[in-house]
């Protein structure tokens, strides 16, 4: 009996997917040359400052005298803890209310949706600089028109200069801000909400739970990814701010700069409206600043939250 040869397999030609990286590229070269660079600079910039003229590595110079000196460190935490009101503001008043209205518009029988989801959403299609410019005639205390309005029902009284004032001030422009960008939870909220498969709806129905008790107790767990995502959106877009606060106060930040947040205090700071030497490093070293913390916000959404998010979902 003679053995039969073996048939040995031939190997498999693994094809190489060029087109990938072909499609890739564009993105990656745009996205490096706009992001990564620039953010690479900066954080190189941070550790450097003019002695005699001439760029000098300092180590961490710039972040001693950042915390250390008296002023730089009185304006950074003022800019820090005015930022974390400005962004607390936003987490309770615009993303439940934004929440709230996507809710109303996904009742099934209300008329006219797509009007109200329109002029909702319609304010964040409007420029900052138009926007800052109607708030500032409608709360002026001159020539503005709510103190017109409040004197038509008798409540002028009520109308004050908020924000030429340094306790209110802060809180007007994150409201002013709440306005303009509230479509953004709503929409998002809005698409998961229609997301939600009709089996799960019909189901709670026959069990009858329906009106608001169907929201909370079934739709709200469901969307629940979605209100993490505009959570972290709202951090990184509130520690990022600086267009609508510098379009209403100006560079310094209204009153006693009561309104000055970590953009407008970078800015201040690198174009040189804080009259000292090395402007530039300072303004890199606050740019990083920021930086670590919203990537320390992000990071702790992403290996707290949404792993604790997910094991409650499965």
């Amino acid at each position: 009996m003679t053995d039969t040869p073996s048939i040995e397999a031939a190997p498999i030609k693994r094809h190489v997917r060029w087109h990938i990286a072909v499609f890739l590229a564009p993105a990656f070269i745009v996205y490096s040359a706009i992001m990564v660079l620039p953010l690479i600079e900066t954080l190189r910039l941070s550790f450097y400052n003019l002695v005699d003229g001439v760029p000098t590595f300092v180590g961490f110079g710039n972040y001693q005298v950042m915390f250390g000196d008296q002023r730089w460190a009185h304006d950074f935490w003022n800019a820090l803890r005015n930022n974390l009101i400005f962004f607390a503001i936003h987490m309770c008043v615009q993303n439940p209310i934004g929440i709230a209205l996507a809710a109303l518009l996904s009742t099934p029988k209300l008329r006219f949706v797509a009007f109200y989801r329109t002029a909702i959403f319609l304010p964040t299609l409007l420029s900052f600089v138009i926007v800052g410019f109607i708030w500032k005639l409608i709360l002026s205390p001159i020539w503005g028109v709510a103190p017109w309005l409040l004197s038509l029902v008798g409540a002028k009284s009520l109308f004050a200069p908020w924000l030429g004032q340094s306790g209110p001030a802060l809180i007007a422009v994150s409201l002013i801000s709440n306005w303009q960008y509230i479509g953004i939870p709503m929409m998002l909220i809005y698409a998961a909400l229609l997301s939600i498969p009709e089996e799960v709806i019909e189901a709670a129905e026959c069990d009858g739970i329906t009106g608001w008790s169907q929201f909370w107790k079934i739709k709200l767990p469901l969307i629940l990814p979605a209100i993490g995502i505009i959570s972290i959106l709202t951090f990184v877009g509130n520690f990022n701010a600086f267009d609508l606060v510098y379009t209403i106060q100006g560079a310094l930040a209204g009153p006693d700069m009561s309104t000055d947040i970590l953009g407008t205090f970078l800015y201040r700071t690198f174009f040189g409206f804080q009259l000292q030497l090395g402007d530039r490093s300072m303004g890199a070293t606050i740019a990083t600043v920021m930086f670590l913390i919203i990537l320390a916000g992000v990071s702790f959404y992403l290996f707290a939250i949404q792993r604790r998010m997910r094991r409650y979902q499965f």
